[in-house]
């Protein structure tokens, strides 16, 4: 396994800063954002440390052949199944740059968002996402790429209420996606910190899903008992859980990392900062991803380069 974190908690530094303070981290490798250039629309979106219109693979390789950093994935997390048909569609268009890029910089993961329309159910969902998923798998095929679907429910802010902006947030929308979509280039991003707080395990899906884990985000959340007996797990997610720094929560991260070498994964485990606690500054972020490289580290050796 190669040791990474994912580049959005960084938004005010450039590539070559984020691939520098890396390699002097001890980290392995990072995945990279590739927001369209502009305005975010929400925490950790719209950052761009790859303009995918304006890309120079020559210089990219350089810099990481220079610092011994490689880039795990490409990643973009729209809504793919906005009811903005406008919004959904330039969310679809960059992707496919997004993908072609990856192509070109000879990566083989882009992970990103299924998408959803927060006020419909799933079922209801379902006639968008054949609409538009298995095109978008068959570019992404096309140009040597997989597709990994990160498993966050996305409905922590009032717009996204009540249904969320992601699709895929359970086993049982997994497998759906999957029947639906057979191509091996169709998998998962797996975050088990938004299990946690769904009140689900989050062990088990590491070996039903062995195949379609493309990438693993290392995330943890804390629940508060205490406030999840006050308002229920019918309340917003925020008002009884918190995302943390890994080993500040809730997941027992010797039984992840073991559970990863039973099904014998390989592939990069990449660190994503969302803790409030640790984000007043940009000293503040770096020291979460210090902390979080020295804590998983006990778990992984480093990689050899």
């Amino acid at each position: 396994m190669q040791l990474g974190f994912v580049s959005a908690i960084l938004p005010e530094l450039s590539l070559d800063e984020v691939l520098n303070f890396a390699e002097q981290s001890g980290y392995d490798c990072v995945e990279v954002m590739c927001w369209p250039v502009g305005k975010a629309d929400r925490r950790y979106a719209g950052v761009t440390h790859i303009d995918v219109l304006s890309l120079d693979v020559a210089s990219i390789q350089n810099k990481l052949r220079s610092t011994g950093i490689a880039i795990s994935g490409l990643g973009y997390y729209p809504n793919l199944l906005s009811p903005d048909k406008e919004e959904s569609k330039v969310a679809a268009d960059h992707l496919r740059r997004v993908i072609e890029a990856a192509g070109a910089l000879g990566l083989s993961v882009v992970s990103t968002f299924v998408g959803k329309d927060w006020t419909r159910s799933v079922d209801e969902n379902w006639a968008a996402f054949r609409a538009i998923w298995p095109d978008l798998i068959r570019h992404a095929a096309g140009h040597g790429i997989k597709i990994a679907i990160e498993n966050c429910p996305m409905y922590f802010t009032r717009d996204e209420w009540p249904g969320g902006k992601n699709l895929a947030s359970s086993p049982a929308i997994w497998r759906r996606m999957f029947e639906e979509i057979p191509s091996p280039n169709f998998g998962l991003t797996y975050d088990p910190s938004h299990l946690v707080w769904q009140q689900m395990d989050y062990i088990k899906p590491l070996y039903d899903f062995a195949d379609r884990i493309f990438r693993i985000h290392l995330k943890d959340a804390r629940v508060s008992r205490r406030l999840l007996d006050e308002v229920g797990v019918l309340a917003h997610p925020l008002e009884f859980h918190s995302p943390k720094l890994p080993g500040l929560g809730d997941i027992d991260w010797g039984r992840f990392f073991s559970a990863l070498g039973d099904t014998r994964y390989g592939g990069p485990v990449c660190v994503e900062v969302e803790d409030r606690a640790y984000e007043a500054n940009l000293t503040a972020r770096k020291k979460a991803l210090l902390q979080s490289h020295n804590y998983i580290r006990q778990f992984i050796g480093r990689d050899s380069r």
